[in-house]
């Protein structure tokens, strides 16, 4: 079953390469003898699922990531391995559809009202009152 990440990206099942090893997280009796950490390897640099457009924006947003090219997620969260299959499939899921979405428009600046800078300096004023009230009256 390919990985639909959006829905002009779909990731074929032939480009994903699976690694399984033991895991250090929950477990029971069984927990030293089945492999349920799941390490799912894509190869964004040689992927014939991308545009070119597409390659360049995740090689340079996912770069602290990539190892010559190939991204890894693992997950061993679950006792399952096909929990952890699951979820592995999310993680990447999410990071490339994260990677790909256009950047936020950038912000622009604001200066705070003369009303809220007002009612800033009257709360401030206000705040130093209570505190004046609460010292000691002095001996003069």
């Amino acid at each position: 079953m390919d990985l639909e990440v959006l829905p002009a990206l779909t990731i074929p099942t032939s480009e994903l390469n699976w690694r399984f090893s033991r895991s250090s997280g929950p477990g029971g009796q069984h927990v030293n003898t089945s492999d349920s950490r799941v390490e799912l390897s894509w190869n964004v640099a040689n992927s014939a699922a991308l545009s070119d457009s597409q390659r360049l924006m995740l090689l340079t947003r996912l770069e602290r990531r990539l190892i010559d090219g190939v991204i890894t997620v693992t997950a061993s969260e679950r006792r399952s391995q096909l929990r952890n299959r699951e979820i592995a499939l999310a993680k990447l899921s999410d990071l490339v559809a994260e990677a790909l979405a256009p950047e936020a428009a950038p912000r622009r600046a604001t200066k705070p009202t003369r009303a809220s800078n007002r009612r800033r300096l009257a709360a401030k004023e206000q705040r130093a009152a209570t505190k004046q009230q609460r010292k000691r009256p002095s001996a003069e």
